[in-house]
């Protein structure tokens, strides 16, 4: 096992949970945000789990899901977008639980969390997928391209799954303000996608053919 990928795996881990704590709990004013813990134990026990199996079985794949520094401009902007969105996103959704602006049906979370599951499942699925799958949008070394499983249903099943993630996540929190703001999450895909797709078309052989063969990007039967 590659010791300085797994400290920095589990640093990222535990900094990850320690900051979306405190985005929800602190606005709330309480640690009693049952929504904010229900969001915390489906997002960080799945991503343990899934770390874990990348650690043993494909360690360069956590490696570049580990990296976040991208190489094109155009990315850089759609970094900094998604960031203020998480950030507004989570600390609106304590301020609605602290000042009940929006009290959603207990089923209406239930089904937001099975939609979550969903996200994940699918957000797996992808990884075993693509062993090529990187958090930032490069030409990597003897990189293919994929065309079967969901990449044979749209070109980008992972973010299809991060749009089921990020929308379900909201309502998970039991917030109608907060969702508002997460809607702007399939303006910053489109926005990265183009860049994406310009990148790959230059870079990766046989990419042109699939965007021929594969006519949806990220929703079947709609884009």
């Amino acid at each position: 096992m590659d010791k300085k990928l797994f400290i920095q795996a589990i640093g990222k881990f535990f900094s990850g949970i320690f900051m979306l704590s405190l985005l929800l709990l602190l606005p709330a004013g309480t640690v009693f945000y049952w929504n904010a813990w229900l969001l915390i134990g489906i997002l960080f026990i799945p991503m343990f789990i899934v770390g874990i199996i990348l650690m043993f079985r494909n360690p360069e794949l956590l490696r570049k899901r580990l990296k976040v520094k991208e190489k094109e401009t155009e990315q850089k902007s759609v970094i900094i977008l998604g960031g203020l969105m998480f950030i507004c996103g989570f600390i609106v959704a304590g301020l609605d639980y602290r000042y009940q602006w929006s009290v959603l049906p207990k089923w209406l979370v239930i089904v937001a969390t099975v939609i979550f599951f969903a996200g994940y499942l699918m957000y797996a699925e992808v990884l075993r997928e693509n062993r090529y799958l990187s958090r930032t949008v490069e030409i990597q070394e003897s990189q293919k391209v994929i065309d079967t499983g969901l990449y044979a249903i749209v070109r980008h099943p992972m973010y299809t799954s991060t749009i089921l993630l990020f929308l379900s996540l909201p309502l998970v929190l039991g917030s109608l303000s907060s969702f508002v703001i997460f809607l702007m999450y399939p303006l910053i895909v489109i926005k990265r996608i183009k860049n994406e797709e310009e990148v790959l078309e230059k870079g990766l052989t046989g990419y042109s053919d699939y965007k021929k063969q594969i006519k949806y990007k990220v929703i079947p039967f709609v884009w």
